[in-house]
């Protein structure tokens, strides 16, 4: 089960670097069931392994000047707050069993693992969706209350669930901030990179006892996995490749509903 986990971890890299996203919502299904990591590790593992491939990512996409870090910090900086709320704060303060019904207990790893496999069925349905992304004109108009209230959102999701979520960043940076597509997208990899990460170090980094030899091995491969896809990439298609990941991850969704709330 572990090797095959270190393959899906080469599996989440390559889909960052083939499609520019999603493979990275598969990192606590992935730590949690092939690695039996419980909620709260799993999600807290996935911030460090979301956070560091996406800067990797972000950095790429600088490179070619895709990525307004002015915009990054803006909304970055309501993020990460409201990442250390849910870690620091709600996450801790959960109790183990939420509450119970005619002999069934609804515990926190239900409530954590019910949220994000909603989140995966959303993930999913944005790579299925025929309709093509239109950008902002690329003159950069901040609506602040909107991007603090979105930015505290945002990284109170990744707080809770562990994943990036830049399909949600990516449509407020064009509404919010009127960035062109291209530089939504590396501007959003840069925001989840900051939240990600700093969230994991300014939280579960301090309170809980993380396994670095594991966590660092992980990453190493994930970061990898990027470049395959780069790779990858320049010989096929990747919009067509993103339709059936898009299925592949509802597939997970469903695995683990029926895990957390049927066979359990």
């Amino acid at each position: 089960m572990e090797i095959l986990g270190y393959v899906m971890a080469l599996v989440i890299g390559t889909s960052l670097g083939l499609i520019g996203g999603g493979g990275s919502i598969l990192a606590v299904p992935i730590l949690a069931y092939l690695f039996s990591l419980n909620e709260t590790f799993a999600t807290s593992y996935s911030l460090f392994v979301v956070g560091s491939s996406s800067l990797v990512g972000g950095l790429r996409q600088s490179k070619n000047d895709n990525v307004d870090w002015r915009t990054a910090f803006v909304f970055g900086a309501p993020a990460i707050v409201g990442v250390w709320i849910i870690r620091h704060y709600v996450v801790p303060a959960l109790p183990e069993e939420m509450f119970s019904l005619e002999g069934f207990i609804f515990t926190r790893r239900m409530l954590m693992f019910g949220v994000f496999s909603i989140l995966m069925v959303w993930a999913a349905n944005s790579m299925l969706s025929n309709k093509e992304r239109k950008g902002g004109t690329g003159d950069k108009k901040y609506n602040y209350p909107l991007i603090i209230a979105e930015g505290l959102v945002v990284g109170g999701i990744t707080g809770f669930v562990g994943a990036g979520g830049g399909f949600l960043i990516i449509p407020a940076l064009v509404v919010l901030a009127n960035l062109e597509i291209k530089k939504a997208i590396g501007t959003s990899l840069i925001i989840i990179a900051l939240k990600s990460l700093l969230g994991f170090f300014l939280s579960d980094a301090l309170t809980l006892d993380i396994d670095w030899n594991f966590l660092i091995i992980f990453t190493s491969i994930t970061i990898v996995g990027i470049f395959v896809g780069v790779t990858i990439g320049k010989l096929v298609d990747g919009k067509k490749l993103k339709k059936g990941f898009g299925y592949f991850i509802i597939m997970m969704a469903v695995f683990i509903f029926l895990m957390e709330f049927i066979i359990r």
